[in-house]
C-alpha cells in the first residue's frame, strides 16, 4: 500500500472513531441539569414509586431534558421489560413539554395543559404542534433503554403530552424538564413531584395552581369529550387515591 493510500485509510479510521464518540450517548456527555446521571436518578425514581402514589403501583420511566430539549438522562425503576415499553417515549414527551411551555418566571406542568387542549379549548391542537422525532425515539436496542447508554441521550426527542407527569425543573432558574410515565397520569404527576423535590429542583417561581405553583388541579367535570374546568387548567381524576396523595405531598389536588 502506498504512503498516500495508507494515510487516507488512517484518516478515514480516525474520522469514524470521532463520529462514534460524538454520536454515542455514553461518550463523555455531561448532563447540564444539576449533573444528574442515570446512577443518581434511578434510586430517586425507585424511592418515589415505593412511596405510594394512589395509582396502579407499576414500575416507571423517567426522562430529563435540558433547556434546549436535549435528553440528558433516561432511567427506569425496575428491570428490563417490567415497565410499559410505550411509556419510555411518553416520559420523554412529558419532559420536553414541561420544558417547552414553561418560562423562568412561570411554570406549567403537563397536567395543567389537559383542559385547554380538549376540543373547543384555547390550546386545542397543541399536542400536534411538536411531534416526536421517530428516528430518535426508536433507534437502538431495547436492552439499553433506561440505562446510561440509552439511545435517547444527547438527542432532541420533541413531542407534546397533555396529561400528568411532566414538570419543569428550577434551581435559581429554569434548567429543563422532567417526565415520568408508567402508571395512571395522576400517579405519574405525584411521582414526578416527589422526584423533583428529592432532586432539589422544585423552586417553582409561579404557576396556575392555587398554591402558586404547577400542581395538578382537579376541577374538571364531564366526560367523553365534554370536559369543563373552572380554572381552565384542570385535570380529571383517575379513579384511585391519587388526589388525596397529591394533597398530602403538596402536589395539588
Amino acid at each position: 500500500m502506498s504512503r498516500l493510500a495508507n494515510k487516507m485509510m488512517l484518516n478515514a479510521l480516525a474520522g469514524g472513531a470521532f463520529w462514534a464518540l460524538t454520536l454515542s450517548p455514553s461518550a463523555s456527555f455531561a448532563c447540564p441539569v444539576a449533573g444528574i446521571t442515570n446512577a443518581s436518578l434511578t434510586p430517586v425514581l425507585q424511592a418515589a414509586v415505593a412511596a405510594g402514589n394512589g395509582g396502579l403501583g407499576f414500575p416507571m420511566w423517567a426522562t430529563i431534558v435540558d433547556r434546549d430539549g436535549v435528553v440528558c438522562v433516561v432511567a427506569k425503576s425496575a428491570g428490563p421489560g417490567l415497565q410499559w415499553p410505550g411509556s419510555r417515549v411518553i416520559s420523554a414527551q412529558k419532559a420536553n413539554t414541561a420544558n417547552a411551555f414553561s418560562l423562568p418566571s412561570f411554570a406549567l406542568s403537563t397536567a395543567n395543559l389537559f383542559s385547554a387542549t380538549q376540543p373547543g379549548g384555547s390550546l386545542f391542537g397543541l399536542q400536534e404542534s411538536n411531534p416526536v422525532d421517530a428516528d430518535v425515539a426508536y433507534v437502538g436496542s431495547s436492552a439499553t433503554w433506561g440505562t446510561a447508554t440509552d439511545d435517547l441521550v444527547n438527542k432532541k426527542i420533541g413531542g407534546i403530552n397533555v396529561f400528568g407527569g411532566g414538570l419543569a425543573l428550577y434551581n435559581g432558574g429554569l434548567l429543563g424538564g422532567l417526565g415520568v410515565s408508567g402508571d395512571t397520569s395522576c400517579a405519574d404527576h405525584n411521582i414526578a413531584w416527589r422526584v423533583r423535590k428529592a432532586l432539589g429542583l422544585d423552586h417553582v417561581p409561579a404557576g396556575v395552581a392555587p398554591g402558586g405553583n404547577d400542581g395538578i388541579i382537579y376541577d374538571v367535570t364531564g366526560s367523553h369529550g365534554n370536559f369543563a374546568s373552572k380554572s381552565g387548567f384542570g385535570h380529571p381524576t383517575c379513579g384511585g387515591t391519587e388526589q388525596s396523595v397529591a394533597k398530602s405531598i403538596g402536589a395539588g389536588g
